[in-house]
Protein backbone atom coordinates (compact mmCIF):
# COMPACT_ATOMS: atom_id res chain seq x y z
CA UNK A 1 0.00 0.00 0.00
CA UNK A 2 1.59 3.56 -0.78
CA UNK A 3 0.57 7.01 0.39
CA UNK A 4 -0.27 10.47 -1.24
CA UNK A 5 -0.42 13.93 -0.25
CA UNK A 6 -3.98 15.12 -0.63
CA UNK A 7 -2.10 18.08 -1.52
CA UNK A 8 -0.34 15.88 -4.43
CA UNK A 9 3.11 17.53 -4.11
CA UNK A 10 5.20 15.19 -2.47
CA UNK A 11 6.30 11.75 -3.08
CA UNK A 12 3.92 8.79 -2.17
CA UNK A 13 5.61 6.39 0.57
CA UNK A 14 4.74 3.36 2.14
CA UNK A 15 2.59 3.53 5.62
CA UNK A 16 5.87 2.88 7.28
CA UNK A 17 7.03 6.57 5.77
CA UNK A 18 3.46 7.48 6.18
CA UNK A 19 3.36 6.49 10.07
CA UNK A 20 7.19 8.46 10.68
CA UNK A 21 6.18 11.47 8.73
CA UNK A 22 3.33 11.80 10.64
CA UNK A 23 2.57 14.50 7.49
CA UNK A 24 3.44 14.99 3.67
CA UNK A 25 6.52 17.48 3.04
CA UNK A 26 3.92 19.67 1.37
CA UNK A 27 2.14 19.89 4.77
CA UNK A 28 -0.66 17.13 2.98
CA UNK A 29 -2.41 14.48 4.85
CA UNK A 30 -1.56 10.95 3.64
CA UNK A 31 -4.13 9.35 2.31
CA UNK A 32 -4.32 5.36 0.88
CA UNK A 33 -4.02 5.42 -2.90
CA UNK A 34 -6.04 2.23 -3.23
CA UNK A 35 -9.13 2.19 -0.85
CA UNK A 36 -9.50 -1.98 -0.40
CA UNK A 37 -12.63 -3.76 -0.75
CA UNK A 38 -13.96 -6.52 2.20
CA UNK A 39 -15.81 -9.27 0.75
CA UNK A 40 -19.59 -9.28 1.48
CA UNK A 41 -19.42 -12.93 2.68
CA UNK A 42 -16.46 -12.18 4.65
CA UNK A 43 -19.08 -9.08 6.23
CA UNK A 44 -21.62 -12.04 6.36
CA UNK A 45 -19.98 -13.83 8.36
CA UNK A 46 -18.85 -11.37 10.75
CA UNK A 47 -20.40 -12.98 13.93
CA UNK A 48 -18.28 -16.07 13.90
CA UNK A 49 -14.91 -14.25 13.92
CA UNK A 50 -12.67 -12.84 16.82
CA UNK A 51 -12.25 -8.69 17.04
CA UNK A 52 -8.94 -9.84 16.71
CA UNK A 53 -9.20 -11.33 13.27
CA UNK A 54 -11.63 -8.63 12.51
CA UNK A 55 -9.27 -5.84 13.27
CA UNK A 56 -6.47 -7.90 11.89
CA UNK A 57 -8.23 -8.30 8.47
CA UNK A 58 -9.34 -4.40 7.80
CA UNK A 59 -5.85 -3.47 9.12
CA UNK A 60 -3.65 -5.69 7.03
CA UNK A 61 -3.92 -4.20 3.29
CA UNK A 62 -3.26 -0.66 4.88
CA UNK A 63 -0.09 -2.24 6.60
CA UNK A 64 1.10 -4.20 3.64
CA UNK A 65 4.59 -5.85 4.09
CA UNK A 66 6.15 -3.37 6.33
CA UNK A 67 5.41 -5.09 9.52
CA UNK A 68 5.16 -8.97 9.46
CA UNK A 69 2.15 -10.21 9.99
CA UNK A 70 2.99 -12.02 12.96
CA UNK A 71 4.14 -8.73 14.82
CA UNK A 72 1.00 -7.15 13.26
CA UNK A 73 -1.31 -9.55 14.43
CA UNK A 74 0.42 -8.96 17.75
CA UNK A 75 0.10 -5.48 18.02
CA UNK A 76 -3.39 -5.75 16.95
CA UNK A 77 -4.09 -7.82 20.03
CA UNK A 78 -2.34 -5.21 22.51
CA UNK A 79 -4.54 -2.64 20.35
CA UNK A 80 -8.21 -4.05 21.49
CA UNK A 81 -7.23 -5.93 24.56
CA UNK A 82 -10.45 -4.51 26.85
CA UNK A 83 -13.83 -4.58 25.75
CA UNK A 84 -16.31 -2.12 23.40
CA UNK A 85 -19.72 -3.53 24.02
CA UNK A 86 -22.71 -1.71 22.38
CA UNK A 87 -25.39 -0.88 25.13
CA UNK A 88 -28.95 -0.84 24.80
CA UNK A 89 -30.29 2.38 25.46
CA UNK A 90 -33.84 2.19 24.39
CA UNK A 91 -35.60 0.30 21.59
CA UNK A 92 -33.78 2.90 18.42
CA UNK A 93 -30.63 3.83 20.19
CA UNK A 94 -27.83 2.39 21.18
CA UNK A 95 -24.40 3.58 22.61
CA UNK A 96 -21.12 2.37 21.90
CA UNK A 97 -18.83 2.22 24.77
CA UNK A 98 -15.57 2.80 23.88
CA UNK A 99 -14.05 4.62 27.29
CA UNK A 100 -13.15 0.89 28.77
CA UNK A 101 -9.34 1.13 27.71
CA UNK A 102 -6.43 2.47 30.23
CA UNK A 103 -7.14 6.08 29.68
CA UNK A 104 -10.80 5.78 29.46
CA UNK A 105 -11.26 6.98 25.80
CA UNK A 106 -11.95 5.99 22.31
CA UNK A 107 -8.54 7.51 21.32
CA UNK A 108 -7.11 4.34 23.14
CA UNK A 109 -7.21 2.43 20.29
CA UNK A 110 -5.21 4.76 18.21
CA UNK A 111 -3.02 5.73 20.23
CA UNK A 112 -1.87 2.20 21.25
CA UNK A 113 -1.83 0.76 17.69
CA UNK A 114 -0.14 3.83 16.74
CA UNK A 115 3.21 3.47 19.43
CA UNK A 116 3.75 -0.38 18.74
CA UNK A 117 3.80 0.49 15.34
CA UNK A 118 6.46 3.28 16.04
CA UNK A 119 7.87 1.28 18.96
CA UNK A 120 8.65 -1.33 16.33
CA UNK A 121 9.71 1.01 13.36
CA UNK A 122 12.03 2.46 16.07
CA UNK A 123 13.77 -0.97 16.83
CA UNK A 124 15.24 -0.28 13.18
CA UNK A 125 16.70 3.28 13.19
CA UNK A 126 19.70 5.05 15.63
CA UNK A 127 18.13 7.97 16.04
CA UNK A 128 15.34 8.92 18.43
CA UNK A 129 11.85 9.71 16.65
CA UNK A 130 9.78 12.51 18.57
CA UNK A 131 6.22 12.21 18.93
CA UNK A 132 4.63 15.79 18.99
CA UNK A 133 1.16 16.07 19.27
CA UNK A 134 -1.64 19.03 19.84
CA UNK A 135 -4.66 17.92 21.99
CA UNK A 136 -8.07 19.19 23.00
CA UNK A 137 -8.55 16.65 25.33
CA UNK A 138 -8.42 12.87 25.75
CA UNK A 139 -5.62 12.44 22.74
CA UNK A 140 -3.24 14.11 24.96
CA UNK A 141 -3.79 11.07 27.48
CA UNK A 142 -4.30 7.87 25.12
CA UNK A 143 -0.86 9.02 23.47
CA UNK A 144 1.28 9.23 27.14
CA UNK A 145 -0.11 6.24 28.00
CA UNK A 146 0.47 4.37 24.61
CA UNK A 147 3.54 5.68 24.25
CA UNK A 148 4.65 5.37 27.98
CA UNK A 149 8.44 4.18 28.15
CA UNK A 150 8.59 2.88 24.70
CA UNK A 151 12.17 2.81 23.80
CA UNK A 152 13.26 5.56 21.30
CA UNK A 153 10.90 7.38 21.41
CA UNK A 154 10.28 10.74 22.88
CA UNK A 155 6.48 12.46 22.89
CA UNK A 156 6.18 15.78 23.65
CA UNK A 157 2.24 16.89 23.66
CA UNK A 158 0.49 20.27 23.20
CA UNK A 159 -2.79 21.35 25.29
CA UNK A 160 -4.80 24.44 25.62
CA UNK A 161 -4.23 25.77 29.19
CA UNK A 162 -7.37 25.59 31.22
CA UNK A 163 -9.66 24.05 28.14
CA UNK A 164 -9.26 20.31 29.05
CA UNK A 165 -10.77 18.94 31.96
CA UNK A 166 -8.99 18.26 35.46
CA UNK A 167 -8.77 14.24 34.67
CA UNK A 168 -7.46 14.39 31.14
CA UNK A 169 -4.87 17.46 32.17
CA UNK A 170 -3.81 14.58 34.87
CA UNK A 171 -3.28 12.13 32.36
CA UNK A 172 -1.42 13.35 30.22
CA UNK A 173 1.06 15.38 32.64
CA UNK A 174 1.58 12.81 35.38
CA UNK A 175 3.81 9.83 33.06
CA UNK A 176 6.58 11.25 33.10
CA UNK A 177 9.95 9.74 31.34
CA UNK A 178 9.55 10.26 27.94
CA UNK A 179 6.35 12.42 27.91
CA UNK A 180 6.52 15.84 27.86
CA UNK A 181 3.98 18.01 28.37
CA UNK A 182 3.20 21.90 27.37
CA UNK A 183 0.61 24.44 28.54
CA UNK A 184 -0.08 26.17 25.97
CA UNK A 185 -1.30 29.50 26.89
CA UNK A 186 -3.99 29.55 23.87
CA UNK A 187 -6.47 27.37 22.36
CA UNK A 188 -6.14 24.02 20.63
CA UNK A 189 -6.00 25.48 17.58
CA UNK A 190 -2.91 27.47 18.38
CA UNK A 191 -1.24 24.40 19.71
CA UNK A 192 -2.58 22.73 16.49
CA UNK A 193 -1.37 25.50 14.36
CA UNK A 194 2.74 25.46 16.23
CA UNK A 195 2.53 21.41 15.28
CA UNK A 196 1.47 22.13 11.75
CA UNK A 197 4.60 24.98 11.78
CA UNK A 198 7.08 22.65 13.30
CA UNK A 199 6.63 19.96 10.42
CA UNK A 200 6.94 22.84 8.09
CA UNK A 201 10.25 24.04 9.74
CA UNK A 202 13.06 22.47 7.68
CA UNK A 203 15.76 23.64 10.11
CA UNK A 204 14.20 21.70 12.76
CA UNK A 205 13.33 18.24 10.91
CA UNK A 206 16.99 18.38 9.85
CA UNK A 207 17.86 18.06 13.17
CA UNK A 208 14.64 16.34 15.03
CA UNK A 209 12.48 13.50 13.06
CA UNK A 210 9.36 14.56 14.36
CA UNK A 211 5.89 12.44 14.01
CA UNK A 212 2.45 13.54 14.92
CA UNK A 213 -0.22 11.28 16.91
CA UNK A 214 -2.88 13.35 16.07
CA UNK A 215 -5.70 11.64 13.69
CA UNK A 216 -3.60 12.84 11.02
CA UNK A 217 -1.19 10.29 11.07
CA UNK A 218 -2.77 7.48 9.32
CA UNK A 219 -1.64 4.94 12.05
CA UNK A 220 -3.90 6.79 14.52
CA UNK A 221 -6.61 7.27 11.95
CA UNK A 222 -6.32 4.05 9.88
CA UNK A 223 -7.83 1.89 13.32
CA UNK A 224 -10.59 4.04 14.33
CA UNK A 225 -12.01 1.52 11.62
CA UNK A 226 -11.93 -1.16 14.06
CA UNK A 227 -14.69 -0.02 16.89
CA UNK A 228 -17.60 0.44 13.86
CA UNK A 229 -16.94 -3.10 12.48
CA UNK A 230 -17.15 -4.66 15.96
CA UNK A 231 -20.57 -2.13 16.70
CA UNK A 232 -21.62 -4.21 13.23
CA UNK A 233 -20.42 -7.50 14.95
CA UNK A 234 -22.83 -6.92 17.84
CA UNK A 235 -25.77 -5.33 15.76
CA UNK A 236 -28.92 -7.72 16.51
CA UNK A 237 -30.95 -5.72 13.55
CA UNK A 238 -28.78 -6.67 10.18
CA UNK A 239 -31.50 -6.20 8.25
CA UNK A 240 -31.57 -2.79 9.52
CA UNK A 241 -27.47 -1.09 8.69
CA UNK A 242 -27.43 1.06 11.42
CA UNK A 243 -27.01 4.94 11.51
CA UNK A 244 -23.69 5.87 13.19
CA UNK A 245 -23.53 9.31 15.34
CA UNK A 246 -20.34 10.78 16.40
CA UNK A 247 -19.08 13.21 18.50
CA UNK A 248 -17.21 15.21 16.29
CA UNK A 249 -13.94 17.63 16.55
CA UNK A 250 -11.53 17.17 14.62
CA UNK A 251 -13.19 14.79 11.94
CA UNK A 252 -10.91 11.80 12.54
CA UNK A 253 -13.00 9.43 14.31
CA UNK A 254 -16.42 10.28 11.80
CA UNK A 255 -13.76 9.90 8.97
CA UNK A 256 -12.68 6.44 10.07
CA UNK A 257 -16.18 5.07 10.12
CA UNK A 258 -17.03 5.93 6.81
CA UNK A 259 -13.79 4.97 5.48
CA UNK A 260 -14.93 1.46 6.77
CA UNK A 261 -18.56 1.95 5.05
CA UNK A 262 -16.98 3.02 2.24
CA UNK A 263 -14.71 -0.52 1.56
CA UNK A 264 -17.69 -2.67 2.56
CA UNK A 265 -18.95 -2.10 5.81
CA UNK A 266 -23.35 -1.53 6.20
CA UNK A 267 -24.21 1.66 7.42
CA UNK A 268 -27.33 3.73 7.18
CA UNK A 269 -25.97 6.82 7.11
CA UNK A 270 -23.12 8.68 9.67
CA UNK A 271 -24.35 12.23 11.53
CA UNK A 272 -21.41 14.34 12.96
CA UNK A 273 -22.36 16.25 15.98
CA UNK A 274 -21.07 19.20 17.13
CA UNK A 275 -21.12 21.41 19.53
CA UNK A 276 -20.80 25.67 18.99
CA UNK A 277 -17.89 24.22 16.92
CA UNK A 278 -19.77 23.84 13.77
CA UNK A 279 -18.14 24.60 10.90
CA UNK A 280 -18.74 20.97 9.25
CA UNK A 281 -23.08 21.27 9.81
CA UNK A 282 -22.66 25.15 8.92
CA UNK A 283 -20.92 23.60 5.27
CA UNK A 284 -23.25 21.27 5.01
CA UNK A 285 -26.07 23.26 5.14
CA UNK A 286 -24.76 26.24 3.08
CA UNK A 287 -22.09 24.58 1.18
CA UNK A 288 -19.87 27.23 2.33
CA UNK A 289 -16.30 25.57 4.00
CA UNK A 290 -15.98 28.95 6.34
CA UNK A 291 -13.12 27.68 9.73
CA UNK A 292 -13.90 30.27 12.44
CA UNK A 293 -11.53 30.26 15.60
CA UNK A 294 -12.32 27.70 18.69
CA UNK A 295 -14.59 28.90 21.71
CA UNK A 296 -14.57 26.46 24.39
CA UNK A 297 -17.50 24.09 25.75
CA UNK A 298 -17.79 21.71 27.94
CA UNK A 299 -17.58 19.10 25.89
CA UNK A 300 -14.12 19.89 24.97
CA UNK A 301 -12.35 17.41 23.06
CA UNK A 302 -14.60 18.57 20.16
CA UNK A 303 -13.04 22.72 20.43
CA UNK A 304 -11.82 22.54 16.78
CA UNK A 305 -12.76 25.53 14.78
CA UNK A 306 -10.54 23.76 12.33
CA UNK A 307 -11.08 20.19 11.69
CA UNK A 308 -7.94 18.84 10.23
CA UNK A 309 -9.65 15.49 8.82
CA UNK A 310 -12.63 16.79 6.93
CA UNK A 311 -10.18 17.01 3.77
CA UNK A 312 -10.31 13.45 4.09
CA UNK A 313 -13.76 13.06 4.21
CA UNK A 314 -13.73 14.99 0.76
CA UNK A 315 -11.31 12.80 -0.71
CA UNK A 316 -13.59 10.20 0.06
CA UNK A 317 -16.32 11.30 -1.79
CA UNK A 318 -14.35 12.84 -4.37
CA UNK A 319 -15.13 16.89 -3.30
CA UNK A 320 -18.96 15.71 -4.38
CA UNK A 321 -21.07 17.97 -1.91
CA UNK A 322 -24.05 15.94 -3.08
CA UNK A 323 -22.76 12.46 -2.68
CA UNK A 324 -21.48 13.58 0.62
CA UNK A 325 -25.14 15.31 2.09
CA UNK A 326 -26.62 11.93 0.99
CA UNK A 327 -24.45 10.04 3.40
CA UNK A 328 -23.74 12.74 5.61
CA UNK A 329 -25.63 14.97 8.14
CA UNK A 330 -24.65 17.85 11.06
CA UNK A 331 -26.04 18.62 13.85
CA UNK A 332 -24.67 21.61 16.09
CA UNK A 333 -25.68 21.31 19.97
CA UNK A 334 -25.07 24.16 22.60
CA UNK A 335 -24.18 23.45 26.22
CA UNK A 336 -27.30 24.23 27.80
CA UNK A 337 -28.92 21.15 25.37
CA UNK A 338 -26.08 18.90 26.41
CA UNK A 339 -26.23 19.42 29.70
CA UNK A 340 -29.97 18.94 29.47
CA UNK A 341 -29.56 15.74 27.69
CA UNK A 342 -27.17 14.31 30.47
CA UNK A 343 -29.90 14.77 32.86
CA UNK A 344 -32.78 13.34 30.73
CA UNK A 345 -31.12 10.16 29.61
CA UNK A 346 -30.20 9.74 33.09
CA UNK A 347 -33.75 10.19 34.30
CA UNK A 348 -35.81 8.37 31.50
CA UNK A 349 -33.52 5.54 30.89
CA UNK A 350 -30.41 5.40 33.92
CA UNK A 351 -28.15 5.76 31.21
CA UNK A 352 -25.24 8.17 32.00
CA UNK A 353 -23.22 10.16 29.29
CA UNK A 354 -20.25 12.25 29.23
CA UNK A 355 -20.68 15.28 27.57
CA UNK A 356 -19.54 14.40 24.09
CA UNK A 357 -21.64 11.11 24.35
CA UNK A 358 -24.84 13.32 24.67
CA UNK A 359 -23.97 16.03 22.13
CA UNK A 360 -23.81 12.81 19.81
CA UNK A 361 -26.79 10.87 21.63
CA UNK A 362 -29.17 14.21 21.24
CA UNK A 363 -27.94 14.72 17.63
CA UNK A 364 -29.09 11.23 16.75
CA UNK A 365 -32.60 11.35 18.35
CA UNK A 366 -33.12 14.64 16.00
CA UNK A 367 -32.34 12.77 12.96
CA UNK A 368 -34.63 9.46 14.13
CA UNK A 369 -37.32 12.09 14.46
CA UNK A 370 -37.06 13.05 11.10
CA UNK A 371 -35.94 9.22 9.95
CA UNK A 372 -38.29 7.15 12.38
CA UNK A 373 -38.22 3.77 10.38
CA UNK A 374 -33.91 3.87 11.33
CA UNK A 375 -32.20 3.03 14.11
CA UNK A 376 -29.02 3.94 15.33
CA UNK A 377 -25.72 3.73 17.69
CA UNK A 378 -24.15 7.08 19.06
CA UNK A 379 -20.44 6.68 20.20
CA UNK A 380 -19.94 6.60 23.66
CA UNK A 381 -16.39 8.50 22.91
CA UNK A 382 -15.15 9.05 27.48
CA UNK A 383 -16.00 7.82 30.74
CA UNK A 384 -18.46 10.76 32.22
CA UNK A 385 -15.94 9.98 35.46
CA UNK A 386 -13.82 12.22 32.80
CA UNK A 387 -15.81 15.40 33.12
CA UNK A 388 -17.13 14.66 36.52
CA UNK A 389 -17.21 18.30 37.19
CA UNK A 390 -19.46 19.00 34.77
CA UNK A 391 -21.79 15.95 35.18
CA UNK A 392 -22.03 15.56 38.74
CA UNK A 393 -23.12 19.03 38.82
CA UNK A 394 -26.20 18.18 36.41
CA UNK A 395 -27.64 14.73 37.83
CA UNK A 396 -26.59 15.61 41.39
CA UNK A 397 -24.72 12.42 41.63
CA UNK A 398 -21.41 11.18 42.60
CA UNK A 399 -19.82 9.32 39.59
CA UNK A 400 -18.26 6.00 41.34
CA UNK A 401 -14.25 6.59 39.98
CA UNK A 402 -12.40 3.63 38.64
CA UNK A 403 -8.91 2.68 40.68
CA UNK A 404 -7.49 4.03 37.70
CA UNK A 405 -8.15 7.21 37.67
CA UNK A 406 -8.05 7.29 41.64
CA UNK A 407 -4.50 6.74 41.73
CA UNK A 408 -3.91 8.81 38.58
CA UNK A 409 -5.57 12.13 40.30
CA UNK A 410 -3.49 11.20 43.39
CA UNK A 411 -0.20 11.94 41.22
CA UNK A 412 1.35 15.52 41.09
CA UNK A 413 1.55 16.48 36.84
CA UNK A 414 4.44 17.93 35.80
CA UNK A 415 4.01 20.63 32.43
CA UNK A 416 6.03 23.72 31.14
CA UNK A 417 3.53 26.41 30.90
CA UNK A 418 4.42 28.93 27.06
CA UNK A 419 2.99 31.28 25.19
CA UNK A 420 1.73 30.71 21.82
CA UNK A 421 4.81 31.34 20.25
CA UNK A 422 6.01 28.37 17.61
CA UNK A 423 10.06 30.20 18.14
CA UNK A 424 9.27 28.98 22.24
CA UNK A 425 8.18 25.37 20.84
CA UNK A 426 11.54 24.43 18.47
CA UNK A 427 13.16 25.93 21.07
CA UNK A 428 12.09 23.50 23.45
CA UNK A 429 12.24 20.73 20.95
CA UNK A 430 15.89 21.33 19.75
CA UNK A 431 16.73 20.36 23.65
CA UNK A 432 15.14 17.31 23.72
Amino acid sequence: MKYYSLNEQSPKVSFKEATIKGQAPDKGLYFPEILPRLQKSWVADMESKSNETIAFDVIHPYVGSDIPEDQLRRIVEETIDFPIPLVKINDNIFSLELFHGPTLAFKDVGARFMSRCLGYFAKERSEKITVLVATSGDTGGAVASGFYEVDGVDVVILYPSGKVSSVQEKQLTTPGKNIHALEVKGSFDDCQRMVKQAFADKTLTQKRLLTSANSINVARWLPQQFYYFFAYKQWIQKEIPPVFCVPSGNFGNICAGMLAHITGLPAAHFIAACNTNDVVPRYLHSGEYQVKPAVPTISNAMDVGNPSNFVRILRLFDHHFISLKEKLSGYTISDTETKDTIKRVKHETGYLTDPHGAVAYLGLERYLERHPQQKGIFLETAHPVKFYDVVEPVTGEKIPVPASIESTMQRPGHSTVIEADYALLKTILLQY
